[in-house]
């Protein structure tokens, strides 16, 4: 199947979230199963967060330090080789930072590179803030789209009139496979056709399961 007959789904992301792993997770298994082509773009949870850090509790605070390697080394990999390698270095990122448990460390982000073929020295972005610009733009781009009352991930769907309608969302653990994940996709397609849906929510009652 061409990629001009899938449905496109942008998907911002931010490493560090594990709830943004848990959907990404899910739209692989969406392309599976229906005819859908997936565009990753990085959205940063440090630059959301940038303008009230005083007002964040402290372990989150250093949790937001710590967030801009990942992302500044992404979109310098964007940058650098193109759009086709923000999916696969996510993969390799959240596998080792969520699904192994490892967090986030220069080792972690050097091994990613390395498992799908980028250059060692893309790493040294992580202290760089020489495509911030790049950064800021793609965050933007996502947030613009849903509100600054939101986080990661950002999911942007055709609407009724094939225009691209956002979401904070869906957050689903564990990340539903086969026709689940077809029926969850189906949905949001559905409610994106609604005019005037913006939310539904529920209190969160489990962690994110990896498995």
């Amino acid at each position: 199947m061409s990629d001009s007959s899938r449905t496109p789904a942008d998907f911002w992301f931010d490493p560090l979230c594990p709830w943004a792993w848990m959907t990404s997770r899910w739209m692989l298994e969406v392309e599976k199963v229906r005819p859908v082509e997936v565009r990753w773009h990085v959205m940063s949870l440090a630059v959301l967060n940038e303008d009230r850090l005083d007002e964040l509790p402290e372990e989150y605070r250093r949790a937001m330090e710590d967030a801009w390697g990942p992302v500044r080394v992404v979109i310098a990999a964007q940058q650098k080789y193109g759009d086709e390698v923000v999916g696969p270095l996510y993969t390799a990122l959240g596998t080792r930072i969520h699904n192994e448990g490892r967090g986030i460390t220069p080792e972690v982000v050097r091994e990613a590179l390395d498992a799908v073929g980028l250059p060692a020295e893309l790493a040294d972005y992580a202290e760089s803030d020489a495509y911030d610009a790049e950064l800021r733009a793609s965050h933007g781009e996502g947030i613009s789209k849903v509100g600054q009352d939101v986080g990661t991930p950002v999911i942007a769907v055709p609407g009724a009139d094939g225009e691209q309608i956002a979401f904070f969302g869906p957050v689903v653990t564990p990340a539903p496979k086969g026709e689940e994940a077809a029926r969850l996709w189906d949905g949001t397609l559905m409610v994106a056709s609604i005019p005037g849906f913006y939310e539904i929510k529920r209190t969160r009652t489990k962690d994110p399961d990896f498995s």
